[in-house]
């Protein structure tokens, strides 16, 4: 069975909140083919990455070579800045983030501790596949956030949406068959 860890996005995480829809929708899309593991992370309203590196560290390590690993907004950043800092000893067929914000990108966006570090892009080769999804008029991270994920991982494969979705309650056709397409 494919694992695929799935990291939420900040914001509530009730029902019909924040990631939840997304996460569902992959879990009913995804089927019996593939274990969806969806931890809580710490204090979503007020996400500290020290706290969510915690959460990273754990669940990452239980996760088998081969794994998916799927993060929607801050939890796309906080999964690249983990995998990029972080020696695991483990493969993964490929890293997804959804709309993911590239902190310190302005000052709209200062979120230090969720910032890549300065030698990101030599650290690149650490990254297995990597795949952006992101909305062309995205409301909340605006798309500029995509084109510097593009100029620091020009090996990224970039998935351009229409439309200015960001929060995919009702889920997303397209992620599913890139956890599926191997």
């Amino acid at each position: 069975m494919q694992q695929v860890l799935f990291i939420h996005s900040a914001g509530p995480q009730e029902e019909n909140q924040g990631s939840t829809g997304l996460q569902q929708y992959l879990q009913d899309e995804l089927g019996n083919a593939y274990q969806v593991i969806a931890p809580k992370m710490p204090d979503p309203k007020n996400p500290q990455y020290a706290e969510w590196k915690k959460v990273l560290k754990k669940e990452v390590a239980s996760l088998e070579d081969g794994a998916v690993l799927v993060g929607h907004s801050i939890g796309g950043s906080a999964l690249l800045k983990f995998l990029s800092e972080e020696e695991l000893g483990k493969s993964f067929a490929k890293v997804i983030t959804i709309a993911a914000p590239f902190w310190g990108i302005d000052a709209d966006w200062e979120k230090e501790d969720f910032a890549l570090a300065d030698d990101f892009v030599s650290r690149n080769s650490l990254l297995p596949e990597v795949v952006l999804f992101h909305s062309i008029k995205d409301e909340i991270v605006p798309f500029s956030h995509l084109e510097k994920y593009m100029e620091n991982m020009p090996s990224a494969t970039v998935k351009q949406l229409a439309g200015n979705e960001h929060v995919f309650q009702e889920g997303l056709r397209e992620l599913a068959e890139e956890i599926r397409r191997d």
